[in-house]
């Protein structure tokens, strides 16, 4: 009895399966980036909603007015206008700069709840130097 040696396989087939290469592999590779584009979308719709259910909160605007320099008492006043819906607490950071822009005087002011939509406010700074502006940096609802 003779046996017929078996065909021997393609130099491309030994390389695919030694470095992983082969028709298995393809397939997994394949499953393994659709379900990686699928989780992707799932992410990216997650945020999509709940980036747009964010926009529900109340929202504020701050306007600087005015500012005063008073270098004898070392602090500057800063009047400004705040618009928000009415019974929401705020706070907002006034701050002081010098000529180079540099922060040399701030101050946290929380303000109250109250039924108007906007207000007018004025607050003073201390400054460390002297200082040749004051404004409103920003606001939040507390």
């Amino acid at each position: 009895m003779s046996t017929v040696p078996a065909a021997p396989a393609s130099v491309d087939d030994e390389l695919g399966a030694r470095y992983g290469r082969t028709q298995k592999h393809r397939r997994r590779d394949r499953w393994l980036l659709i379900a990686g584009a699928v989780a992707l979308a799932v992410v990216l719709v997650a945020w999509v909603v709940w980036a747009g259910l964010d926009g529900q909160r109340p929202s504020l605007q701050v306007a600087g007015t005015a500012h005063q320099l008073l270098n004898d008492e070392r602090a500057v006043e800063v009047s400004w206008n705040l618009s928000v819906p009415a019974g929401n607490e705020t706070a907002c950071v006034v701050q002081a700069m010098n000529d180079d822009f540099t922060v040399v005087g701030w101050k946290i002011v929380e303000i109250p709840a109250s039924e108007s939509y906007t207000r007018s406010f004025t607050e003073r700074v201390r400054v460390a130097q002297p200082a040749n502006t004051g404004l409103v940096e920003h606001c939040w609802l507390t």
